[in-house]
């Protein structure tokens, strides 16, 4: 039987998506995506630093749902 992962981030109470990190895991992610983020708008310009920027938004983003405690879904405030 395969063991659950943990998860790195908590659902939104509200809303769609993932709120803030949970683990340590979570938090090193979003510092590396924001280091990131940060050199290829410095480094890069016009139409490569927009591809960059896509590519590295879809990366985080995908991590982001896959390790988000409870997935991602629709929530109006009822109990996770």
């Amino acid at each position: 039987m395969a063991r659950a992962s943990k998860p790195w981030f908590a659902p939104k109470r509200f809303g769609y998506g993932a709120a803030f990190p949970i683990s340590w895991e979570g938090w090193a992610a979003l510092l590396i995506f924001l280091s990131a983020l940060a050199g290829i708008v410095v480094s890069l310009n016009g139409v490569t630093r927009a591809v960059g920027v896509s590519l590295l938004l879809v990366a985080f983003v995908t991590v982001a749902a896959a390790k988000t405690e409870g997935g991602w879904r629709w929530r109006s405030g009822d109990n996770r």
